[in-house]
């Protein structure tokens, strides 16, 4: 009997849904994009579009998608970070 499918995540837009889903195939699990307008970038405010995968694979998709949320978290907070103060290693300023 094949999986049933069940929804792991939901997206305002697709584009979003779309490169999640690109992900999870990346790593050989089966997604598909369901919602009204799931192929329009112009989706309605109110509209959510849902990422669905196996359920013998959802915990495994999940864990993949937190895991790169949290990888492009940080990598957000390094590039905004505060120089350093103390940080000597910039050239001195000509005068």
């Amino acid at each position: 009997m094949p999986d049933k499918f069940v929804t792991i995540a939901e997206y305002m837009d697709s584009i979003r849904a779309e490169l999640a889903k690109q992900l999870l195939e990346d790593f050989k699990i089966l997604a598909i994009v369901v919602g009204e307008n799931a192929g329009d970038a112009r989706v309605g405010v109110f509209e959510t579009i849902k990422l669905q995968v196996p359920q013998s694979r959802a915990d495994e998709a999940r864990q993949i998608l937190e895991e790169q949320e949290n990888s492009h978290d940080s990598n957000q907070q390094e590039e905004f970070e505060e120089p350093d103060e103390n940080d000597e290693s910039e050239e001195p300023e000509e005068q």
